[in-house]
């Protein structure tokens, strides 16, 4: 059997955080959140991941809960003790757009830094969606100077693939980019590439830098070479951050053990593989037949994996395999079939060898025996992140849209590739997501690509997200903004949301305190539906409530006129027209929120508004009629 020299492998557990941001849309409740805590504290995790990404949005949005109080009961689980080392509790920042979906200036990032290293963070991993390094730049001085470790990401990516022939429009203006259909294109994402983030980043302060390949497309023989090249460049601990979504994150993290990763991001069985990432108990299994100590307590491992198994019996709702679950295994416990075993030192072998296609082979027969996911081509083919495919679909679903996810899928290539080759991760991956659904829209009711764009697309194309990888062609950038100009960020336009008394509440204030008014000034929308909902509380429960007068309900008039109707189902945030007002053709008529973007609706020609038939807050379904004009 293979052995292998090198230091002890420690482990980032994701299994709070991204294990269930990518299965289970993020929809894990704090009261399973706590039960699980409690466990960890004998695990003996490197590093905890527990905050940051979708949390913020996702515990508000969807279980009515604070973002500040999971933080908080993960810091005060996780205290010291004499008799263990304490494991460093990690989010995950968006630089310049922290947790949220728009760029933010460094008042509101050194705000919610400092928040959550007073709440006990000690790591922020810090990427920017564009890998410009101008967008990273000043969280890692902020986290650094606040007394927290910045872990710089790198975010990976590949090239795209040769164009057909007859590609025309932003297709076909992209060659010149890109090289003819008779050339090779030019290669953007080269090992020197992702080095060379790397290098600024350590340069700028970063204390760990991470390979951050979100939508597992990093290959085993991609993953020596990239590992190899950044071990040789940077002089602080490397992390490996993948998926297993198209099949190679097992074979992947092994080729990054072999090649010297000091830390490997795992999720627990239950969580794992899939969309997400590895299972540290296959990673454990190999470990043990390379002779390489891995830094984690296996039977405390145990006890956090039974229960998990019920939490996740808990997500079933958003869990895409809640029919098909792994085969039960504890590598302490259960012998493997020979067959079986002889696969993971087969598996060694072809890697050490560098046969890829073998090494392949051999890691998805283990996870087949194990009955974790097939590989998925669809998201291979359109290169994205599992999180992002398990929103797409758990959306699209609630919306009663799921007829587009196919469709949707193979247009995210093309709108990629148009705003400029941008990698996949939140929020780029979001934005992508829902611009791809909204042409799948467009093409399904016979308009032209791009007749409906969100905010957050028209922003990127327009500069105001950084620098794309590959310049955005100005004809399309015109298409999009109305201007071929690009316009970076401007943070002295920045306004500081208002913190409203809530006048039906006794005048009590919106947000109570700066937590509370970080939240509002990170997600608007979400955070002032979250707080209203807590002012209602404690008004009800300091004042008795009124007496209501019970009146028949009126019959609404019915709907005659022409109307304008939902292009994809969402919520309301604001209206801005009235009843009786003239519009004109492109005026704005009101704000609906979609798939975590806002969406403006304009008019599509000159009328007049007969009547508003919806109000914010409210919930529409696609082609749900939202004004009706008169005839």
């Amino acid at each position: 059997m293979a052995k292998i020299s090198r230091p002890a492998l420690r482990l980032r557990d994701l299994t709070m955080r991204d294990g269930q941001q990518s299965l289970f849309a993020t929809r894990m409740p704090q009261a399973t959140i706590d039960k699980l805590l409690p466990l960890y504290e004998d695990a003996r995790f490197h590093i905890l991941e527990v905050w940051g990404g979708a949390v913020p949005d996702s515990v508000m949005r969807y279980l009515d809960e604070s973002p500040w109080d999971r933080l908080r009961s993960a810091s005060k689980a996780m205290e010291s003790k004499a008799e263990r080392p304490k494991a460093l509790l990690s989010a995950l920042s968006r630089g310049r757009n922290l947790f949220g979906y728009v760029p933010y200036p460094d008042s509101v990032l050194e705000g919610f830094y400092k928040e959550a290293i007073d709440n006990g963070l000690n790591i922020m991993r810090i990427f920017d969606a564009l890998n410009d390094i101008d967008n990273v730049r000043e969280s890692i001085r902020l986290i650094n100077r606040l007394g927290g470790i910045a872990d710089g990401a790198v975010c990976y990516t590949v090239d795209p693939k040769s164009e057909p022939k007859q590609a025309s429009g932003f297709f076909g203006k992209l060659k010149s980019v890109f090289g003819s259909s008779e050339t090779e294109p030019k290669k953007i994402f080269t090992d020197e590439y992702f080095v060379e983030k790397a290098k600024e980043m350590e340069a700028l302060g970063a204390k760990i830098i991470t390979l951050k390949d979100m939508a597992g497309l990093v290959s085993p023989m991609r993953a020596a070479s990239i590992i190899s090249a950044l071990k040789a460049a940077v002089k602080v601990p490397v992390d490996f951050h993948t998926h297993c979504t198209p099949g190679y994150g097992l074979a992947s993290s092994l080729m990054a053990i072999i090649n010297g990763v000091d830390i490997l991001d795992t999720n627990i069985w239950w969580f794992a593989e899939g969309s997400a990432a590895p299972a540290v108990e296959l990673i454990y299994i190999f470990c043990q037949r390379l002779g390489v100590d891995i830094e984690v307590n296996m039977e405390a491992v145990g006890r956090i994996r039974r229960e998990l198994l019920e939490a996740r019996k808990g997500l079933a709702e958003f869990d895409l395999q809640h029919n098909n679950l792994p085969r039960p295994f504890d590598p302490l416990t259960d012998t493997l079939p020979a067959e079986v075993a002889a696969l993971f030192d087969s598996a060694i072998e072809f890697a050490l060898a560098g046969d890829e296609d073998a090494l392949l082979d051999s890691c998805h027969k283990i996870e087949a025996y194990f009955n974790f996911p097939k590989p998925n081509e669809l998201v291979k083919t359109a290169e994205v992140p599992g999180g992002m495919y398990s929103n797409m679909v758990a959306q699209l679903r609630q919306l009663k849209s799921e007829d587009l996810l196919e469709d949707a899928m193979r247009l995210i290539p093309m709108v990629r590739r148009d705003a400029g080759l941008i990698p996949l991760v939140t929020p780029t991956s979001q934005i992508v997501g829902s611009q791809a659904v909204l042409v799948a829209l467009d093409r399904k009711n016979g308009k032209p690509d791009y007749s409906t764009t969100n905010n957050q697309f028209i922003s990127l194309v327009k500069g105001e997200y950084g620098k794309t990888p590959v310049p955005i062609d100005p004809e399309f950038r015109a298409k999009i903004t109305g201007d071929p100009t690009e316009r970076p960020y401007d943070v002295s336009k920045y306004t500081k949301p208002a913190n409203p008394a809530i006048d039906e509440l006794g005048g009590i204030p919106l947000a109570s305190n700066n937590e509370e008014m970080l939240l509002l000034e990170l997600l608007p929308a979400v955070a002032t539906t979250f707080l209203r909902k807590r002012r209602a509380e404690q008004y009800s429960a300091s004042a008795p409530a009124p007496a209501v007068e019970q009146k028949p309900e009126e019959l609404a008039e019915p709907v005659t006129g022409p109307c304008f109707v939902a292009p994809m189902g969402g919520r309301i945030i604001s209206i801005l027209v009235s009843d009786g007002q003239k519009v004109k053709k492109g005026d704005h008529l009101l704000t609906y929120e979609a798939m975590k973007m806002e969406n403006d609706v304009e008019a599509e020609k000159d009328a007049v508004i007969k009547r508003i038939l919806v109000k914010p807050g409210d919930v529409v379904g696609a082609e749900a009629p939202l004004i009706e004009f008169q005839e």
